[in-house]
């Protein structure tokens, strides 16, 4: 068998192997609580039946539980992903492997990436190898304002990649979503409000009007948007915009509006922390690339944290991969000491990127964070891992140990000390 057939077999049986808990404890590390609180230092974490068991300093360790020294290391609860495109695509520009847009669609709100997510993806695999063990995972506006519903899933290296389908729906009401929907933003609003009105009048009655916009599909996906009963991610940048959006409950005072985007948050905080709508934002961008982007600035994260708005780090794609969530993190924490920005400290910088993405996606208090009764989701840090020099160095999901190999590591190794004929040609000439 060749060597590549090997490996694929032994990926698959790994695969289709049920997996057992973990007891375990992790003993004398810097134990991270991941609630914003500032770490811990010579604490223990201990985990058992799959769950966090207790954390922090003066935990002892159960009799019989398995103990890993964690001296000179950093132990945190697995990083959570807000709103990424994990397991939508292979190559990203080719089409046939790329599950992120439906241009041609004639469905948009009704679009469930759930069948298209591939748990078998490097990019899941690369993504675990850096920490991040849950994620909110969306597709992206195309042939409609409407991305579609989004699903929330575990990055186990098994089949079963699914916690929530269905979990939010997606909306842009950027400029991207004044384009799609005729050239402005006039359009694009008139074309969301509709498509509220005919969700609630399909609420109210089966019976459909025959003057409808939206087809079937996309009208029954949106009742429980109108409901409440599912978020509504609303990707908005420029300050008027966000105050649109803001106003909409008026009109639908059932929506639970999560602000997307934000590069102008900082401008309307007191309005967003008024409304209690929290946000998912990119934390660096500090160049307009857009005229909505006009007012960004890397203080906007630490501004909107100040005013009391709950702020995720997220928007992770391809040129944004979920594993640099640390290296953000860890930049807004480094802000505060440049004259005149506005940064997070150390423990609300991590929890941006673990408990508050969390609680954004409706699983406060069990992901996210080590504390007792939540999943047991633990990574072992060889350093603080708000440095860029710091690794994951074992990662754990509901207590079960998870592979770190993926393709980057793999050729990693093959090239580091590469055997006769195991070069690509170009190095043999």
């Amino acid at each position: 068998m060749r060597r590549g057939a090997r490996l694929a077999a032994a990926a698959m049986a790994v695969l289709a192997a049920p997996v057992s808990a973990q007891d375990f404890a992790i003993t004398g590390a810097t134990v991270v609580i991941g609630d914003g609180s500032e770490p811990v230092a010579n604490g223990t974490v201990v985990v058992r039946g799959g769950r966090i068991a207790a954390a922090g300093a003066g935990v002892a360790v159960p009799a019989g539980v398995e103990a890993i020294d964690g001296r000179g290391r950093w132990v945190t609860p697995g990083l959570f992903s807000a709103l990424t495109d994990l397991g939508l695509w292979d190559v990203e520009e080719v089409d046939e492997s790329n599950d992120t847009e439906a241009d041609d669609s004639p469905f948009g709100a009704a679009l469930d990436v759930t069948p298209a997510i591939n748990p078998m993806s490097q990019h899941v695999a690369v993504s675990r190898a850096g920490g991040v063990t849950r994620a909110s995972v969306a597709g992206v506006p195309a042939g409609s304002i409407f991305a579609g519903q989004g699903a929330l899933i575990d990055l186990g290296a098994d089949r079963n990649a699914i916690m929530r389908a269905r979990a939010f729906q997606v909306v842009t009401l950027a400029e991207g979503g004044a384009d799609i929907a005729g050239g402005s933003r006039v359009a694009a609003y008139t074309a969301f409000r509709n498509a509220l009105a005919e969700a609630q009048a399909l609420a109210a009655s089966a019976d459909r009007d025959d003057d409808v916009l939206l087809n079937r599909p996309d009208a029954a996906a949106l009742v429980p948007v109108v409901r409440g009963e599912q978020p509504l991610y609303v990707e908005v940048h420029r300050a008027s915009d966000i105050l649109a959006v803001l106003a909409l409950r008026e009109e639908f005072p059932a929506l639970r509006l999560v602000l997307v985007g934000a590069t102008e948050g900082w401008l309307v905080a007191r309005e967003i922390a008024a409304a209690g709508v929290p946000v998912i934002t990119e934390p660096l961008i500090d160049l307009p690339a857009r005229f909505e982007q006009l007012g960004s600035t890397q203080s906007n994260v630490g501004r909107m944290v100040d005013a009391g708005v709950r702020v995720a780090i997220g928007g992770f794609a391809a040129s944004n991969q979920p594993r640099y969530a640390p290296q953000q993190a860890g930049n807004l924490v480094a802000l505060n000491r440049l004259p005149g920005a506005t940064g997070l400290t150390w423990g609300e910088a991590f929890a941006a990127i673990s408990s508050v993405p969390a609680e954004i996606a409706g699983l406060g208090g069990t992901l996210g964070v080590l504390k007792g009764g939540a999943h047991g989701d633990v990574v072992l840090w060889d350093g603080d891992p708000l440095e860029v020099s710091s690794a994951p160095l074992r990662v754990f999901i509901d207590g079960v140990e998870q592979p770190l190999d993926n393709h980057q590591t793999r050729l990693r190794e093959r090239y580091r000390t590469p055997g006769e004929g195991e070069l690509p040609k170009a190095y043999e000439r």
